[in-house]
């Protein structure tokens, strides 16, 4: 894997779904009745569970807010088209990442490759029981990750790697376009100017601040087996497309129950841990800028990952909480 192929994997598996070319079974064929009951009860009063595409107004100012995945989908272009006049007519798009961000995140790691690598110290194999190590370089090879290469990743960067199942990790590395880069070519094509939601440092600063013992017990969530991996990102893709985002969301954390030898009650934690620092603390952290944003812009757009626009602390409720109307539109 190149330096490059590493940094689109950064960018591609940050946001759910992560997948775009798993078929086969769904995991919610496989489900107990009793999973899909506490599926069921978690999204019942979820704020904004469904729905892909918003508009926010607040007096002239006006939002459209888009869920986005960040690997292509063919049937990605419906929404493309849905949303193509808001983007033309917008006078902002803010994306989680421009292209500008990019560069410079690829610059950084250039000059500073510890920041996905292990540099010093012990290596993965070094810090694992042998049979956990060969289990995940295993996994890491079905993903085209060499096992020399796959030794010196940070642990979170290598959970990361792990979280994309093998059916999807080639699409991933090819850098073909999700909706997040099909906005932000819209938007070039139509002159519109795009600005980030948060600093290019910021996921780092959130996986890395955890301690590695954190980092490689989070491993362990990943390495569920291929098959019901593979069957978990078909039922994700049919939940986006069916624009049912709590579902998807909530899927997952459901979904830790079948991770061999992982304690329900330590996986539920992390799985909060996670939640707060990637979903959470950044979608309080991006109202501001959205509202600094409408100061000087009437018409803007906002794509972000489609699990940032669910929940009490998703952006649609936090922007509802601050005085804007919103309002689904299909």
């Amino acid at each position: 894997m190149s330096l490059r192929a590493a940094l689109t994997a950064v960018f591609a598996t940050l946001a759910l779904p992560a997948a775009a070319l798993c078929t086969g079974p769904s995991y919610l064929d496989g489900m107990s009745a009793e999973q899909r009951a506490a599926l069921d009860a978690a999204v019942a009063d979820m704020p904004y569970a469904e729905g892909l595409t918003y508009y926010a107004t607040r007096g002239d100012d006006r939002l459209t807010i888009v869920g986005t995945m960040h690997i292509y989908d063919p049937r990605l272009e419906i929404i493309r088209t849905r949303i193509s006049a808001d983007v033309r007519n917008a006078d902002l798009v803010l994306l989680e990442a421009t292209a500008r961000e990019e560069e410079q995140l690829r610059d950084l790691i250039t000059t500073d490759p510890g920041l996905i690598f292990i540099v010093d110290g012990p290596t993965l194999p070094e810090l694992l029981d042998e049979g956990i190590w060969q289990q995940l370089s295993d996994a890491a090879g079905e993903r085209n990750i060499p096992g020399f290469m796959a030794a010196k990743m940070q642990p979170w960067y290598l959970s990361l790697m792990l979280s994309v199942p093998p059916c999807a990790m080639e699409d991933m590395l090819a850098g073909v376009q999700g909706l997040d880069k099909m906005i932000a070519s819209d938007a070039a094509a139509a002159g519109v100017p795009t600005a980030a939601l948060e600093p290019y440092t910021t996921l780092f600063e959130i996986f890395d601040a955890a301690p590695v013992e954190e980092q490689v017990d989070m491993l362990r969530i990943n390495m569920m087996a291929p098959d019901k991996q593979s069957a978990m990102f078909v039922a994700m893709l049919d939940h986006y497309f069916d624009e049912d985002v709590g579902r998807l969301w909530e899927l997952s954390r459901i979904a830790l129950e079948d991770i061999p030898e992982l304690d329900p009650a330590a996986a539920a934690a992390m799985f909060a841990e996670v939640e707060a620092g990637l979903l959470n603390t950044r979608n309080r952290n991006w109202i501001p800028v959205i509202e600094d944003a409408a100061e000087t812009h009437d018409d803007i757009v906002v794509a972000a990952g489609a699990a940032h626009l669910i929940g009490q602390q998703g952006i649609l409720q936090l922007l509802e909480d601050a005085g804007w109307q919103i309002s689904r539109f299909p």
